[in-house]
């Protein structure tokens, strides 16, 4: 699956994502795109999946139209998303394409 990493979300992950491409917002060259140019972009590039730390997203954006998945991580600490990133993985790889979830840790 091509992941794209938002601005907040942990690097460090990636490496517990094996069997998946994972790039960051800021390697892409996006790092100074507003929410929805950075979903319109990261969908046109191919990316299956937007894990991003940001909360609010779905409050700003319409996600219905949305043609990639969309994981929300709360909270943005590394040491706490470490100690889940088993559950994390299972949870990406059982998502569906346009899908939507927030994981609480």
């Amino acid at each position: 699956m091509k992941i794209l990493f938002d601005q907040g979300t942990p690097v460090p992950l990636r490496r517990h994502l094996t069997g998946h491409s994972v790039t960051t917002a800021y390697e892409q060259g996006w790092a100074d795109l507003s929410n929805g140019a950075l979903l319109k972009a990261a969908e046109e590039a191919g990316y299956q999946l937007f894990v991003t730390t940001d909360q609010n997203l779905r409050y700003q954006q319409n996600l219905r139209e949305r043609q990639i998945t969309i994981v929300v991580l709360l909270p943005t600490s590394w040491p706490r998303i470490r100690l889940r990133v088993d559950e994390i993985r299972k949870i990406i790889e059982a998502m569906r394409l346009g899908g939507y979830t927030e994981i609480p840790i």
